[in-house]
């Protein structure tokens, strides 16, 4: 159940992160940040950054468990 839970909060992270590091103009290095289209609207995304995240929230809600 912590999993349905941390993935809402690994994808905002995500969002958050390569918006910011991706409008300056930079890939992030191991970040690999892109621009990705999803249904006409443009965003900056991570994939390693988004399994990363939720992976950290997911151990942090199984350890308050």
């Amino acid at each position: 159940m912590e999993l349905f839970k941390a993935v809402p909060l690994g994808g905002i992270l995500s969002y958050v992160v390569a918006l910011v590091v991706g409008s300056q103009g930079t890939s992030g290095g191991h970040l690999h940040i892109t621009r990705t289209e999803v249904y006409q609207y443009e965003m900056w995304w991570s994939w390693p950054l988004f399994l990363a995240g939720t992976a950290v929230a997911w151990g942090i809600m199984a350890m308050q468990r």
